[in-house]
């Protein structure tokens, strides 16, 4: 039993090789099809990514389009990157962000790094009086993510209103957190019905509560009696026990 589980393994390798041999010369005979570069319509190749400010982007995308990808460059910031480049560079909005050159990449680099010092306003700028130097900066990408992360921990270390609010996971920005934001267990909406059922229930046992601790009332069956309570005087006697009811002569025979 043993040789033929082993005799079978074997022919199952077998065919599996000859089926991978087959497969390596159908290949073989098919020609190789090699991808060729992209061409934009100034005649320049266009590289497929492009690394600027920490980010990779698409080569195929416009250079308008490319840098509102990037973190910290919105559209009208990104139109006025877009001119300035155009008096450095050359570039038009319709220049694909993959054919320029290592040197005009690094210059681009340069103007998103320094964007107040080519003419940006300085209300365009997200980093307006800042509270460690005191200038006006705009920061882009990994700076940006950093930077904000400082400010989260500087507003947690004060322990403001933001602070206290980021703490413990909630809206900072005095948003409603009725029906969104809301975290941890949270309870359903309810039916009428088992709320009404729920309410009926509660005033049920306010109602038995406040008859029991009213003076006088008969205490509930089963109940038993407060501690130090004297036994109840007056009223109807114990009755009497079977030598109570015989007469004297009985009363004798029965202690005997």
């Amino acid at each position: 039993m043993a040789d033929k589980e082993k005799q079978d393994k074997q022919d199952k390798f077998e065919k599996q090789e000859e089926q991978k041999q087959r497969k390596e010369q159908q290949h073989k005979g098919r020609p190789q099809v090699v991808a060729k570069p992209i061409v934009s319509a100034s005649g320049k190749e266009v590289r497929g990514i492009v690394r600027i400010a920490g980010k990779d982007l698409n080569g195929g995308l416009p250079f308008k389009r490319a840098l509102f990808s990037i973190k910290g460059i919105g559209l009208n910031l990104a139109n006025r990157v877009s001119e300035i480049a155009h008096q450095k560079l050359g570039v038009n909005e319709k220049t694909l962000i993959g054919e320029l050159s290592e040197e005009e990449i690094e210059t681009l680099e340069e103007v998103l790094k320094n964007l107040p010092s080519y003419g940006i306003p300085h209300y365009m700028l997200n980093r307006q009086k800042d509270i460690f130097s005191g200038n006006d900066i705009h920061l882009i990408g990994s700076d940006l993510t950093y930077m904000v992360k400082l400010d989260i921990d500087h507003e947690k270390d004060s322990y403001s209103w933001k602070g206290y609010r980021h703490s413990y996971g909630q809206k900072v920005r005095g948003q409603r957190t009725r029906s969104t934001g809301r975290t941890g267990m949270t309870v359903g909406v309810l039916r009428k019905a088992v709320l009404a059922k729920a309410g009926a229930a509660a005033t049920t046992a306010a109602g038995a509560a406040q008859a029991a601790s009213a003076p006088g009332a008969a205490p509930a069956a089963g109940a038993k009696p407060p501690a130090g309570a004297k036994p109840p005087t007056g009223g109807a006697a114990p009755k009497a026990g079977p030598a109570a009811k015989a007469g004297p002569a009985k009363k004798e025979e029965a202690k005997k």
